[in-house]
């Protein structure tokens, strides 16, 4: 056997042993499994930071990318009962805090936000689960930075610092050539007052930007003039501190977002319809003493939120004036559980809700990898309606399709205000469309051009008066 594999499967099976000795409390959540397999802590004590997910169209595969300490593991998790390391590269800074990953196509970008000597790091994950291949590891674009958004072929990386030790607040590049980004504009070009941005979400070159203590700012990105624009702002709200990081309905109404500092701030749900008048309409926390960190959206009814030491929770937002928590899975029972913590910045960091399969990863700074489930989310929309999905067989072909897929709509569908829209692996919108029921009469065969997006998992879903009636998987193929 390679040495190399041995030496993973060794880990593995070390985790196995530890996962005996914990026990994790939970509602409405099931534990599928766990593996742990970077046993050097940092010199904080932990062992792990970000994480983000694939999924391998061409290979029907799903594969859990967690940042370690030392560098970034790539876990096979199509089987989530049997979890398997199928990759591993080491950063060029260990014993690191921050470390984040995101992907496009079939490529995955790494960064590290901790002293130097650091650098940005490309992979092809073409070859999984057999070996990435580092396509870069440099310093030429930037040497750290603290986060990444990947929006349609754009990265955008916040919290930068060069090797010349001169800083920017956030940059944009071009992934027309995605194993050698281009810059395309900085936003101090356009905002030199931003003196930080710490996390953003963005949707159709509309970017959230948490912005620290100077609070949450809503700007737009230009490709023709390439510039940003202001778009609007929230710098004095309830129970305010230090703004970390936020998520985004589907239908672009509703943003959550956290404040990570001081400890113990409740979670925002605000009405962003209008970004120049954002409203903040509830706040929530767990317990008092819970430090809600990122949030991961996955439809207009139900978020993701990693919360440190309460571990994952799932809350419903399907009245954003009265959320609440529908389910946890306490992934650091150490903290003590039942408001009994201090709330510290240890245990659950991020996640990943975005799998076809709808198994949940979920990365714990100390206890590792776990893969979960839910009742609660099972289908997009889930939650839209009394009984999703259940009025009729929605058709689609071909699948996967490449770059024309034709949906059928049985004649026993009402054909009054007909809508679609297509959603990504992410949550984003991809698409919004009216059916215009006028040229329509008992079966509705319809054809799209998908060729303008990009391959991977997609949700294809049917609504009348804004209400979910049906929806279906699909992928386009590479």
């Amino acid at each position: 056997m390679n040495p190399k594999k041995s030496f993973l499967l060794l880990l593995l099976c070390l985790s196995l042993v530890a996962e005996a000795q914990l026990t994790f409390p939970a509602s409405n959540f099931t534990l599928i499994s766990r593996i742990d397999p970077e046993q050097n802590p940092n010199y904080l004590g932990d062992k792990y930071s970000a994480c983000w997910g694939w999924y391998q169209s061409a290979k029907n595969k799903e594969y859990a990318i967690a940042c370690s300490q030392s560098g970034t593991y790539w876990v096979d998790v199509t089987n989530a009962a049997s979890p398997s390391v199928s990759a591993y590269a080491v950063g060029n800074h260990t014993n690191a805090v921050w470390r984040e990953a995101k992907t496009y196509q079939n490529y995955c970008y790494v960064i590290c936000d901790d002293n130097s000597p650091n650098s940005f790091q490309i992979f092809d994950m073409q070859n999984l689960p057999a070996s990435v291949n580092k396509l870069y590891d440099g310093k030429s674009l930037f040497e750290k930075a603290h986060t990444l958004w990947v929006d349609g072929n754009k990265l955008y990386v916040a919290g930068i610092t060069y090797s010349n030790a001169n800083t920017s607040s956030m940059n944009l590049y071009s992934l027309a050539t995605p194993s050698a980004p281009v810059l395309l504009r900085s936003l101090g070009q356009d905002f030199p007052f931003i003196n930080y941005v710490h996390d953003m979400f963005v949707r159709n070159d509309t970017i959230f930007a948490s912005c620290g203590t100077q609070g949450l700012y809503v700007f737009k990105y230009n490709s023709v003039a390439n510039n940003f624009s202001l778009l609007g702002s929230l710098s004095s709200y309830t129970a305010a501190g230090y703004n970390h990081s936020s998520a985004l309905t589907p239908d672009g109404k509703t943003l959550v977002f956290t404040d990570e500092i001081p400890k113990g701030l409740p979670i925002k749900f605000a009405n962003v319809s209008n970004p120049a008048n954002i409203q903040i309409l509830a706040t929530s926390n767990q317990y008092s003493s819970t430090t809600p960190h990122n949030p991961f959206m996955v439809s207009n009814q139900y978020c993701f939120m990693s919360s440190y030491e309460e571990g994952l929770q799932l809350y419903d937002l399907s009245n954003p004036s009265a959320p609440f928590l529908a389910g946890y899975f306490d992934t650091y029972p150490q903290g003590g559980g039942s408001n009994a913590g201090p709330g510290n910045y240890e245990g659950q960091w991020g996640a990943y809700p975005y799998f076809p399969s709808k198994n949940i990863f979920a990365l714990d700074q100390t206890n590792g990898i776990f893969m979960l489930k839910t009742n609660l989310y099972k289908n997009p929309g889930a939650g839209l309606h009394d009984n999703p999905f259940n009025y009729f067989t929605l058709g689609l072909y071909p699948n996967p399709v490449k770059d024309v897929i034709e949906f059928n709509i049985p004649a026993l569908c009402p054909l009054e205000e007909l809508s679609l829209s297509i959603t990504n692996a992410c949550g984003q919108l991809v698409l919004n469309k009216k059916i215009n029921e006028t040229e329509a009469s008992g079966v509705i065969s319809r054809k799209l051009k998908l060729n303008y997006l990009e391959p991977g998992f997609y949700w294809f879903n049917l609504y009348q008066k804004e209400e979910l009636l049906s929806g279906k998987k699909f992928i386009i193929s590479e």
